[in-house]
């Protein structure tokens, strides 16, 4: 059974790095310790490491400082590890991404919201037939949160027509005067800020300029809805951010809560951040099968690309052993992936090689499970969406 409240993590605790190294900070050490685990296993093979995963959950909150988080479910779609995370105190309800997936969680938790809009005429005629899933699931508002620079025009994702106070106030004035709905909060995903990595790279000086002067027109104009949506109704919530933002999140006295999800299993695009180092929390690998070249490896499958722009950075990144890197004529393949590196003249057949996805949730579109890791042992078996027979997107 996973159980995160059992140990805190010192960053959670005393909001500082422990003075023990934890495992992930040696990658030898703790990608071969993941192999050893779960060498009896077939590949491909997925694991979440316990204690990664704790330290995650745990960061989450102290950058989110105080505010409480509402889950992410697309960003983890494994039961297991969401009910894991809610027993953890400062989380607090569920993020769905769909009204189907959303009726299913509802069986056994009361506070769901629907994160995206629905056309789904079944899921809505069981939303509104029952008076107990009708109670414990949320249609969302969602209000553009986007950026409109001079001179550059929309930067962030396109989410919504509701920009303004103005809009925001007589869209609610038209929910609250239709029979049988009751208005009680909104969403604001900042993606521009919580999406975009700010560490390196050549735009990276542009990012955080924009990202500095989005968080100043954001901070004002959220707290110009918030005004304006009290006008009208007394509001339960008041939703933003992402694991990207948590930190100005839990600055904006607007906001009541924050979503998370992605954090706490950690894909590599979280590499490229600099307010925070998610622990490598989950990872998955496959076996080599052909030595095409002394410099090459191929490992059987690899192509679990990350929705989104169609670039480098949404493909699986192989993290060990180290140095490998992917042929750009034929990248990461659907049945084998060539990976080329000094490393690859010492890896044989049957040898495994250790991949990180660019993103939190899609792997589990892929798999059934994934392998529970603690103390460099195989404890239990978490079933995905999928492995439970679901598959919602």
């Amino acid at each position: 059974m996973l159980d995160l409240t059992a140990e805190q993590s010192p960053t959670a605790t005393q909001g500082k790095a422990s003075a023990v190294p934890a495992a992930w900070h040696d990658p030898g050490r703790y990608w071969q310790s993941l192999s050893d685990a779960t060498a009896h296993l077939p590949a491909p093979v997925a694991v979440i490491e316990q204690s990664a995963l704790r330290h995650n959950a745990m960061d989450l909150l102290v950058r989110a400082r105080g505010i409480p988080i509402r889950v992410a479910t697309k960003s983890v779609r494994v039961r297991a590890v969401l009910d894991a995370v809610l027993a953890i105190p400062g989380y607090q309800g569920i993020l769905a991404f769909t009204l189907a997936e959303a009726l299913w969680l509802a069986e056994e938790h009361d506070d769901i919201v629907l994160g995206y809009p629905t056309v789904d005429r079944a899921g809505i005629a069981s939303l509104l037939a029952d008076e107990k899933l009708a109670s414990r699931i949320t249609l969302m508002i969602d209000v553009d949160a986007s950026f409109k620079a001079p001179g550059l025009g929309h930067l962030g994702v396109r989410r919504s027509s509701l920009y303004t106070a103005s809009d925001v106030a007589g869209f609610a004035r038209t929910v609250v005067r239709r029979p049988g709905f009751r208005l009680v909060g909104l969403q604001m995903y900042e993606a521009q800020i919580a999406g975009q990595g700010d560490a390196a790279g050549p735009d990276a000086p542009v990012i955080r300029i924009m990202q500095s002067r989005s968080r100043d027109e954001l901070r004002q104009r959220r707290a110009q809805i918030a005004d304006a949506m009290l006008d009208v109704a007394p509001l339960e919530f008041l939703n933003g951010g992402g694991t990207g933002s948590l930190e100005f999140t839990g600055s904006d006295e607007s906001l009541t809560e924050a979503t998370a999800g992605s954090g706490l299993l950690a894909g590599h695009l979280f590499d490229g951040y600099r307010s925070f180092q998610p622990a490598p929390a989950t990872g998955f690998a496959f076996d080599v099968v052909r030595k095409p070249m002394p410099d090459i490896a191929t490992v059987l499958g690899g192509g679990w690309i990350a929705s989104g722009p169609a670039v480098e950075s949404r493909q699986p990144a192989p993290v060990w052993p180290p140095k490998l890197r992917t042929l750009a004529r034929e990248a990461a393949g659907e049945v084998q992936t060539p990976l080329q590196g000094t490393a690859a003249r010492q890896l044989r057949v049957g040898d495994r090689v250790w991949f990180r996805h660019a993103k939190s949730g899609e792997p589990a579109e892929r798999i059934l499970s994934y392998h529970l890791v603690a103390d460099g042992a195989v404890v239990d078996e978490l079933p995905t969406y999928r492995g439970e027979g679901k598959a919602f997107l």
